[in-house]
């Protein structure tokens, strides 16, 4: 039933019981009242790729209205899918004509659009599905964290590892004190395997433009330039105007059980510890981050160190010491105390193991606590599964990667590329978005191209 139905069902399932002014005030009505067996209107912006799986999961739990991809090639195959859906190339129109008939959206665009699309379609208590990172900016992080609020609706990030048994338990362990006090967090990946610096640094020469993407839309709020297929499909995830880099395109995966593991929110220092050279292009070849975490109440202050690329052919990893002989993985994270360390060797934190503390011979002994969180294991479509019953119970929460979670750790995580440009550690005050450091400024936000703006 689509959510031009607001009012009658909100008259008909919840007048009773309801306060007069809770009636009145529309700022707290639920965007929509669904029952347990109805069908969610479903739309998607961004279907190829990734965004068709996105679209073709969640579509399996609703009815697909409206589908929007800049490539009709690439969305070709969701496009005819679910051919009933109506079809656009660019969201901004998607949403003004059909947002009163969609009730929820998936955004699976690359990342310098997801909050132009998320932004635009929360404001219309459309409930959605935002694939990893949430965000191009910090700022914009933040802003989707508030609008989820303000207009209640129900939200997800796409980092599935959430959904995985195996990522649960590894929190459960991490915060039931077997690794003693926690100290240290590490994070590394194998990325990029998309062109960047030190390949690439300038900007690409124009090509002629295919006849089945609609570039102005690809474009979005960055600003314009000539079309090349070097920038479209994936290996935008190199260029600083579309994508987020290696840190942004993975840390909300790989840096995703320790960070929900040893509560984590927003660090008051970053570091560059070292980068590649920076060009206005394209992230550099190589970085390693160093963040720190204050403390809160049952642990103390937690140093985050992330670690991406190559320089000079050698990878950037953790010190050897703190992996006991065992060779590293291509991606992981070691959560480190002063007892043990829990060291899980992918991208997904589904798997892991205790190995001793740093400069330790023998690992703690384990012992499995009694499950706090809900357990899913059902990879991504559990995700959207969960997702929908979230939407269907009016209970956001039960979303484990809700934007109250995933706009904070993309908060976080963007801040590493924002220490790349300034090239020099700087406090932060997360509670007002800002640093004392006068340079910072200009990269926790940007600019945006005329009637793209959010």
């Amino acid at each position: 039933m689509p959510r031009k139905a607001l009012i009658k069902n909100y008259s008909r399932r919840q007048f009773i019981g309801a306060s007069a002014a809770s009636v009145l005030a529309v700022n707290y009505l639920p965007s929509r009242v669904f029952g347990a067996n109805e069908r969610l209107a479903m739309a998607g912006i961004g279907i190829g790729g990734k965004g068709g799986g996105d679209i073709g999961q969640a579509g399996g739990l609703g009815d697909v209205v409206a589908l929007c991809d800049v490539d009709s090639k690439r969305g070709a195959g969701s496009f005819n899918r679910f051919g009933k859906a109506k079809r656009y190339t660019d969201f901004r129109k998607m949403l003004d004509e059909m947002g009163k008939s969609i009730d929820a959206c998936t955004v699976s665009t690359p990342d310098h659009t997801h909050a132009p699309a998320a932004l635009r379609a929360m404001r219309q208590g459309i409930h959605v599905y935002v694939q990893k990172p949430l965000t191009h900016t910090v700022w914009e992080a933040r802003q989707m964290r508030l609008e989820a609020t303000k207009n209640k609706v129900c939200t997800q990030m796409g980092n599935q590892g959430t959904a995985s048994t195996g990522l649960r338990e590894g929190v459960e362990a991490i915060q039931s004190g077997v690794l003693g006090e926690l100290t240290e967090v590490h994070v590394w990946t194998n990325r990029p395997v998309w062109p960047q610096a030190p390949g690439i640094t300038d900007r690409l020469p124009g090509q002629q433009k295919p006849d089945h993407i609609d570039w102005d839309s690809f474009i979005g709020p960055a600003p314009m330039r000539p079309y090349n297929g070097g920038y479209h499909p994936f290996k935008w995830r190199g260029w600083w105007d579309y994508g987020t880099g290696a840190l942004g395109d993975m840390a909300c995966h790989t840096a995703n059980l320790a960070y929900m593991g040893t509560q984590l929110t927003q660090p008051n220092w970053v570091e560059p510890v070292t980068v590649g050279p920076i060009n206005p292009e394209t992230y550099p070849g190589w970085a390693v981050i160093k963040m720190k975490f204050p403390a809160i109440k049952g642990r103390g202050e937690i140093t985050f160190n992330w670690y991406e690329g190559r320089e000079d052919g050698k990878k950037k990893l953790p010190a050897p010491d703190y992996f006991h002989g065992i060779r590293p993985s291509n991606s992981g994270s070691l959560v480190v105390g002063t007892k043990g360390t829990l060291y899980s060797p992918n991208d997904y934190g589904s798997s892991w193991q205790i190995l001793p503390k740093r400069g330790g011979n023998e690992a703690p002994k384990y012992e499995k606590v009694a499950p706090r969180l809900p357990r899913n294991n059902r990879g991504d479509g559990g995700m959207k599964e969960e997702w929908v019953k979230a939407i269907k119970a009016n209970k956001p929460g039960i979303a484990l990667s809700n934007f109250d979670y995933a706009a904070n750790l993309t908060e976080a995580i963007l801040l590493g590329n924002v220490a790349m440009k300034v090239g020099e550690g700087f406090e932060w005050n997360a509670a007002k978005l800002s640093s004392p450091n006068k340079k910072v400024a200009q990269f926790v936000t940007k600019e945006y191209r005329k009637s793209w703006e959010i």
